[in-house]
């Protein structure tokens, strides 16, 4: 176990992991956030395929949807 840090808070992870794995963990659904990884926007296409690695800072906002 090793720790990434999504929104400034230290997260304990299973590490590799891949940020589709790390948003599950979270109980978040990936169609909800927008996700940026070590200060990079990512596709949620990439979600699967971009590896997190201990250390890798995530911040994640949720879509909220209404007017």
């Amino acid at each position: 176990m090793n720790c990434v840090i999504a929104n400034g808070k230290s997260i304990t992870a299973k590490l590799p992991c891949s940020i589709e794995e790390f948003l599950a963990a979270q109980k978040l659904l990936p169609r909800s956030v927008v996700v940026e990884h070590n200060g990079q926007a990512v596709a949620p296409s990439e979600f699967a395929n971009r590896e997190l690695k201990a250390g890798d800072r995530l911040e994640i906002v949720k879509i909220v949807a209404g007017g």
